[in-house]
């Protein structure tokens, strides 16, 4: 946690709205299949112009759900929404300003990879309504992203961040650590890299082995060696250290920021905010309900053409809505507040949580601060683990 910051300092920092909202908008289309993804994408790029027109048509069909919040974020996420032409970038925002409000001042965000960021491509985006890139990095080295199936090389790594650097002040780069066989010393140089370039915002995260990847069946069939996670938890600690001294925020679990750079579409997520998500496998929620939509590329596209969006709806129970934000807060530098659990949920859920808490807090793995519930340093990559021991299962 950097020295001078506190939830205070943030909450002034995140001065957004309160009751402003967020668009996402998933691009369902990959070049090629990284091993580790189990996201929704597909790598058939041929259904691309009728699936933006679908897109299009969920924002006109769902204008209502958001009742008349402004839009403080749109988000272009997959996939990858760098293989868009600027033609279609510029459709999906031109419908997006038709039927909602937006702020004047919105965080445009495009996640993008280094392939597709040639000097013209980045020209081309610095002169329209994206203002802010999360480029898909990964690692400056060759083996790891062979082992990775990642599209681009090094060398396309650090061109795109020296471009891109000329022509956007606001840019995040992704890296993945817990890489099989990746040394310390290797996620060292990483970390110096990426500080080279002097960009405002890194989110970074342990390699996950998702069911049913290429990544689990090279590992079960000893082709790839198995992910270590003492050296994952060695080189999260040389994560914080390394962006602290740099003077980055760590304001978020995986994500690190210059003051003024935090990515204000996941923070949104974070505080509880209303999003509405637009393409297949997209999720949206505003507070008492979530849904998701279709992970199926040709069933959307019908249901859409048929006026008819493809989603699942839940209504959040106060107990979900409470592990909601036991999870989330704990993964922030905002912390758990005790008396927004009381005012929220009722007094029994505050016990429920100092009574789970107090063997972590012994441990020195969690704090309270005040009326308030923090994860240590020490507790910081088991932060999921414990926020999942504080979750209520059913309470009478």
């Amino acid at each position: 946690m950097h020295s001078n910051y506190d939830h205070i300092a943030f909450q002034k920092e995140i001065k957004a709205d309160p009751s402003s909202a967020s668009i996402y908008i998933h691009i369902p289309f990959c070049k090629q299949a990284c091993h580790y993804c189990d996201f929704h994408f597909s790598t058939s790029l041929g259904k691309k112009e009728i699936m933006i027109t679908a897109i299009c048509r969920e924002l006109e069909l769902r204008k209502n759900e958001l009742d008349q919040q402004p839009i403080a974020t749109i988000y272009f996420g997959g996939g990858t929404p760098s293989v868009l032409s600027q033609l279609e970038i510029d459709q999906i925002l031109d419908t997006v300003y038709k039927h909602y409000i937006v702020l004047d001042t919105p965080e445009i965000t495009l996640e993008a990879n280094p392939d597709d960021l040639s000097l013209k491509t980045i020209k081309t985006l610095a002169s329209s309504k994206i203002n802010r890139l999360s480029i898909g990095i990964q690692s400056f080295f060759e083996e790891d992203l062979k082992l990775m199936n990642r599209a681009h090389n090094a060398i396309e790594a650090k061109t795109c961040i020296e471009q891109a650097t000329q022509y956007f002040d606001n840019i995040s780069i992704d890296l993945i650590y817990g890489i099989p066989e990746m040394s310390d010393a290797r996620w060292i140089k990483n970390l110096e890299t990426a500080l080279s370039f002097d960009i405002p915002h890194i989110s970074s995260y342990a390699l996950t082995v998702e069911p049913k990847t290429a990544l689990e069946r090279f590992i079960a069939k000893g082709i790839v060696p198995p992910i270590n996670d003492e050296a994952a938890q060695r080189h999260f600690e040389i994560l914080v250290a390394m962006l602290n001294d740099a003077d980055f925020v760590h304001y978020e679990l995986s994500n690190f920021g210059k003051s003024a750079y935090f990515s204000q579409n996941n923070t949104a997520y974070w505080l509880g905010k209303s999003y509405l998500g637009i393409g297949p496998s997209a999720h949206s929620y505003n507070g008492k309900e979530r849904s998701w939509n279709i992970s199926n590329n040709p069933k959307y596209i019908k249901a859409i053409q048929q006026n008819e969006v493809p989603k699942e709806t839940e209504v959040l129970t106060t107990t979900d809505r409470y592990n909601e934000y036991i999870m989330t807060g704990l993964r922030t530098i905002c912390g758990v507040s005790i008396s927004k659990i009381t005012n929220d949920f009722g007094d029994s859920y505050a016990k429920h949580l100092l009574l789970q808490a107090q063997k972590y807090i012994e441990e020195d793995l969690l704090q309270l601060k005040g009326a308030y519930l923090f994860v240590t340093p020490k507790g910081k990559f088991l932060s999921d683990g414990i926020a999942s021991d504080l979750f209520l299962v059913n309470l009478k």
